[in-house]
């Protein structure tokens, strides 16, 4: 059977899909498994999927779709999870905006029922150089290889978060542009979490010199299987541009199913971190935060950013009762920044 896809989302780009693409009914229920859906219905929130230039298109009813399969833990999205087997008339759920394609387990009431999808088939890739037969197109094709050892890194900077949206991207972005205009090479990496163009377009726009996330190595989203390796894959691919530095969010939580405790527990990992900024949404979790790194993690937090330092009630709490620096990404971005210029490259005293 073919195809003419109406949306490419974003997930596959490491698989190549072609507007027109081939199918096959034999689906093989594996995460990153490229496989073509027709959208059924529309809703009025979260219904628009991510292209592979970073462009936020809308989803009609009727939409053939290119997406991937695979799984999300997301404490304010969807939650969902590869089925044990996908057949060609099968209904599921877009459960990002990148076009991550599962069941859905969990919803939101603030986003409402997921969009479903009618499964088409497996998009096909054809390899092999003169052959006519094709095998299931994959997102592990083209990927940045995971690696069990770091190699010798330029110094990192590790930027977490109490949860979704507490600001690491924006500080992430914030600390690169100051960086990058003060003469410093940064390349920039998203670690873990689900599938999304937009984040490392961001670090792009903001002056990186390269941007890797997990979806260059072959996934749809990360665990904690995966995570460590990962890391360690897209940290070496980064190193290979002979950065001044690496920033890198660990997007999520750090008590979230995306694999970032097991990052924070990898002494490679963190042998090769400089600075360590954590973002929180509130004093709470900042304060929770700060407790797990220095009990749990037995890690420093050099700065707390985030909607817990959006004013000064905040940043006196953060500041007074945590004894750590509170620098806003959006009020004071280039205070942010030349904390952590400090921390990576501390001033000589003659």
């Amino acid at each position: 059977m073919k195809v003419v896809f109406d949306k490419i989302a974003s997930t596959t780009k490491n698989a190549k899909v072609a507007r027109e693409a081939l199918l096959s009914p034999e689906i093989p229920a594996q995460e990153g498994i490229v496989v073509a859906v027709r959208v059924i219905g529309t809703k009025s929130t979260y219904n628009s999927v991510e292209d592979l230039h970073g462009r936020m298109t809308p989803l009609n009813d009727g939409d053939i779709l290119a997406g991937v399969l695979g799984s999300r833990r997301a404490l304010r999205g969807y939650a969902g999870v590869v089925p044990d087997r996908v057949h060609v008339g099968d209904k599921l759920d877009i459960l990002n905006l990148g076009g991550v394609i599962g069941r859905c387990t969990a919803g939101n009431p603030e986003l409402g029922k997921p969009l479903q999808a009618e499964v088409l088939g497996v998009v096909l890739s054809f390899p092999y150089l003169g052959e006519r037969t094709g095998v299931p197109a994959t997102i592990r094709d083209n990927a940045v290889p995971w690696a069990d050892t770091l190699d010798p890194s330029a110094p990192i900077v590790y930027v977490a978060g109490s949860c979704m949206q507490a600001g690491k991207t924006s500080a992430c972005c914030e600390i690169i542009r100051v960086l990058s205009r003060r003469g410093r090479k940064v390349a920039a990496a998203k670690l873990t979490g689900v599938s999304l163009l937009r984040d490392t377009l961001g670090m792009n726009d903001r002056g990186a010199a390269l941007s890797l996330s997990f979806t260059d190595a072959g996934c749809a989203s990360t665990s904690e299987a995966v995570a460590v390796r990962v890391s360690k894959g897209l940290i070496n691919a980064l190193n290979k541009e002979k950065p001044d530095c690496l920033v890198v969010e660990l997007g999520d939580g750090i008590m979230g199913e995306y694999g970032v405790q097991a990052i924070l527990q990898d002494k490679e990992l963190m042998a090769a971190g400089t600075a360590h900024v954590l973002c929180a949404t509130d004093p709470v979790a900042a304060w929770g935060c700060a407790e797990l790194y220095k009990n749990h993690f037995k890690l420093p937090v050099h700065v707390i950013s985030g909607p817990a330092t959006d004013n000064a009630v905040g940043k006196d709490f953060v500041e007074g009762r945590i004894g750590v620096p509170a620098l806003n990404a959006r009020l004071d971005p280039e205070a942010l920044g030349a904390a952590v210029e400090d921390l990576l490259w501390p001033a000589v005293v003659a």
